[in-house]
């Protein structure tokens, strides 16, 4: 047995590792609200914009809450959230 002691907070760094990545993708598209909703951005205003009619568009420029089911699987990819 080693008779020195254990260095300092060397218990401490045990039990922070190893660190949780987020999912970059999910972390770009999807966000946490004040409550624990998932919001993110409805698709499909990128490109080809000029076929659309002007209330659909409107209509997508809002964002919307995932279920219940979806967003806990999105609040896993995204721990630090």
């Amino acid at each position: 047995m080693d008779p020195r002691p254990a260095p300092a907070g060397d218990d401490e760094e045990k039990a922070n590792m190893p660190k949780i990545k987020s999912h970059r993708g999910v972390a770009k598209r999807f966000w946490v609200s004040a409550n624990g909703k998932v919001k993110h951005k409805k698709p499909g205003l990128r490109h080809l914009l000029t076929g659309m009619d002007s209330g659909r568009g409107r209509h997508m420029r809002k964002a919307v809450y995932l279920n219940k089911v979806d967003g806990d699987v999105i609040k896993k990819l995204i721990p630090y959230r």
